[in-house]
């Protein structure tokens, strides 16, 4: 995302020397995309940013995945995989996630956390995490975020960070913390049709620079009531083959010899960044619009898109809820966050749910939705949608949590 920001202490002159206050040497990092030839940051460390005293492996939770075969639509129910309503009880954001769906280029997984997670990089891909309720403190060696519903949390790949869950029994703080993680083998930025050729948002794009949110910093160990020389733990999710490897992924728990908030400053154009789903200003017209005219972000073989409260088509005979449609190059995730989704109802599908429509079968509203939406003009509903470009197998946590009934809701049945 080339929106260049500067935080904290930085020389005037990149990659020369940076002292300390002591006359010591800051240590600068480089971390850029692919190689040296994309968007990048600069980062000066404390610390050696290369130094760890240990290593071992990260048992990572289970990445089997099932085809979905034979093929068919379905219903998830995230929220039972955490106890329902309930608070969850020891689990984390980052070690708790459960995989709903994926392949090879985006991993879709859902998590209620309590508990403050270990620091964390990604090493496969960027990260881009919705939460779907609860608030909490996302610390990052590039700053921290206050995040709550309706966040999106866009971090690049191998930035190190921590979830700390707000409680939910403190004031203000009503409802556990859920998260749904759209983890990506690729980087995750803004549709390219939405930039100029310098990487400015356009002005027909559905949001701007202004509702892009870096986070507040520098953060250093001490301003979080840490030693700075600490031994500390990172969690590290990495490419891996052979052996032990579970879908081209590998799990290590690097220790450092020091607290990975080291950095005094840094800048550049590679950064995590918070953008709240209300800030996306949705496009309508007289007539339905396609699912294009809602994405939010792009990865290798997927898109995001955003459905948001709106006014809906307004040609007099407009039909607002979608037409039916054959996902031939695609299969389509809907994870249903707030609002009456009108398409859906009549189908088992409430706040909360995630459908599965896979390429190759014709989907779209429920039978009576299409009648009834003649002459809405408005249309209250939240949700996330992701499209792959490759077909989705089934996670342990999709398998677990699939209605098992989905699939016929479109049959009205004899005599109905």
């Amino acid at each position: 995302m080339a929106h260049y920001r500067s935080t904290g202490f930085v020389p005037p002159k990149r990659h020369t020397q940076h002292r300390t206050p002591e006359g010591g040497l800051y240590y600068e990092e480089l971390m850029g995309e692919e190689g040296f030839s994309a968007d990048s940051s600069l980062l000066y460390h404390r610390n050696i940013p290369s130094a760890l005293t240990a290593a071992r492996v990260w048992e990572l939770p289970d990445a089997t995945l099932t085809p979905n075969h034979p093929l068919l639509p379905r219903h998830l129910r995230p929220h039972e995989l955490f106890g329902g309503e309930e608070p969850a009880d020891g689990v984390d954001v980052v070690t708790g996630r459960r995989l709903l769906l994926g392949n090879a280029d985006v991993r879709l997984s859902y998590v209620v956390a309590d508990t403050v997670s270990p620091w964390y990089r990604n090493a496969l891909g960027d990260e881009c995490l919705f939460v779907e309720r609860g608030h909490a403190r996302v610390e990052t060696v590039m700053g921290a975020f206050e995040a709550g519903p309706g966040d999106y949390l866009v971090l690049p790949r191998a930035t190190t960070h921590r979830w700390i869950p707000r409680d939910a029994g403190d004031e203000g703080y009503a409802e556990p913390l859920r998260v749904y993680a759209i983890e990506a083998s690729s980087h995750i930025g803004p549709p390219r049709r939405y930039l100029s050729r310098y990487g400015q948002l356009l002005e027909h794009a559905p949001y701007c620079e202004r509702d892009l949110h870096g986070p507040d910093g520098p953060l250093l160990a001490e301003d979080v009531g840490a030693d700075p020389s600490e031994e500390t733990e990172v969690y590290i999710r990495h490419r891996a083959s052979g052996e032990g490897a579970a879908g081209g992924q590998g799990g290590t728990i690097h220790t450092l010899p020091f607290h990975p908030l080291d950095v005094v400053g840094w800048d550049g154009c590679l950064y995590p960044y918070r953008f709240h789903i209300s800030d996306f200003e949705p496009i309508t017209g007289r007539v339905h619009q396609p699912p294009p005219a809602h994405q939010v972000f792009e990865g290798h073989n997927f898109v995001v898109c955003n459905f948001v409260p709106r006014k809906v088509d307004y040609h007099p005979l407009a039909v607002p809820v979608p037409y039916y449609h054959s996902n031939v190059d695609s299969d389509e995730v809907m994870f249903y966050v707030d609002g009456d989704y009108e398409a859906r109802k009549g189908s088992g599908i409430q706040q909360g749910s995630i459908s599965l429509h896979p390429g190759g079968h014709a989907h779209g509203p429920q039978p009576g939705a299409y009648e009834k939406s003649l002459g809405v003009e408005y249309f209250d509903e939240t949700a996330v949608m992701v499209d792959t470009f490759r077909p989705l197998d089934l996670g342990e946590g999709g398998m677990a949590c699939d209605d098992g009934r989905y699939a016929l809701s479109w049959h009205r049945g004899p005599g109905a």
